[in-house]
């Protein structure tokens, strides 16, 4: 697989949310950190992702923010 992202960060699911037409799936990091991404039910289930699993995530933005009260 090629793609233009630069940030690809591999992980591995450790919880899936489900919802009705969304799910909420986080991926622990080697560093032990964990990113959640909202996708799908039907991304969910096309990818196979269930907790264990192997994963990416692929993030692309032009800009981060960052914001404090």
């Amino acid at each position: 697989m090629k793609i233009s992202a630069r940030n690809i960060l591999k992980g591995k699911v450790t919880r899936i949310i489900p919802g009705s037409v969304n799910s909420e799936v986080t991926l622990k990091l080697a560093d032990g950190s964990e990113i959640t991404s909202i996708i799908t039910k039907k991304s969910v289930e096309t990818l196979g992702l269930a907790p264990g699993v192997t994963a990416y995530a692929v993030i692309k933005s032009s800009e981060v923010m960052i914001a404090v009260d």
